[in-house]
């Protein structure tokens, strides 16, 4: 399956979100799940962004159904990317075009 990363930032709304409940953090990874992706790893980081998490899904649909409902809740921005394996990315690579 597809493995994503998604950098978030939190708006000031989610900052004051997660300050006042911090669990809320895993009550929204309950609620990604139920939207088909599967979180493989979270992390909150000090720098340009506030988490990343690593995730699996489907399909870029799924990632991207999940991207738009949490943004859409005013707390936070994401970021998503496409993560290659290295043995995908060198097969990829050996394939003749």
């Amino acid at each position: 399956m597809p493995i994503y990363l998604m950098l978030t930032n939190l708006t000031d709304e989610g900052r004051k979100a997660v300050k006042e409940k911090p669990g809320r953090i895993k009550e929204v990874n309950k609620e990604v799940e139920k939207m088909g992706a599967k979180i493989l790893s979270q992390y909150a980081l000090l720098g340009v962004y506030d988490f990343v998490n690593i995730l699996e899904a489907p399909d870029n649909q799924t990632i991207a159904k999940v991207a738009v409902e949490l943004g859409s809740r005013g707390t936070l921005n994401t970021t998503t990317l496409v993560a290659l394996s290295i043995d995908e990315f060198i097969e990829m690579l050996k394939k003749k075009k």
